[in-house]
């Protein structure tokens, strides 16, 4: 289990990057060029997105790397990346395999009290 959540953290990271920088590049595109009424809008809350557009994905990755060592740990810092992603992105078509990969990846890793067998 904790294999698949290093695994699951890595991939979930990695793919939280490329919704981080397009999220954060869409409303810094947004400040500089102004918005197109029904076609390209900021968003409620620009600061949140730029932050967690940074954070979520660290939190993933960082929580993928410690899976293996420490578990519990990797699995707290997966399901909070999960929640941020959530929290500053929302659930769409982009953001569903990022959380659900974070999320299982913690519920896998918590889960995990006996070091994997080899």
């Amino acid at each position: 289990m904790r294999n698949a959540a290093l695994v699951l953290g890595i991939i979930a990271g990695i793919w939280g990057m490329v919704v981080g920088f397009f999220g954060y590049g869409y409303t810094e595109l947004i400040d500089r060029f102004g918005e197109l009424p029904d076609l390209a809008e900021q968003v409620d809350h620009p600061a949140r997105v730029r932050a967690f557009a940074l954070i979520a994905p660290l939190l993933a990755l960082a929580g993928g790397a410690m899976a293996r060592s420490v578990a519990q740990i990797g699995g707290v810092l997966l399901l909070a990346s999960a929640a941020g992603m959530y929290f500053a992105f929302g659930y769409g078509v982009f953001t569903m395999f990022p959380i659900a990969l974070a999320g299982l990846g913690g519920i896998l890793a918590i889960a995990a009290i006996k070091p994997d067998s080899h």
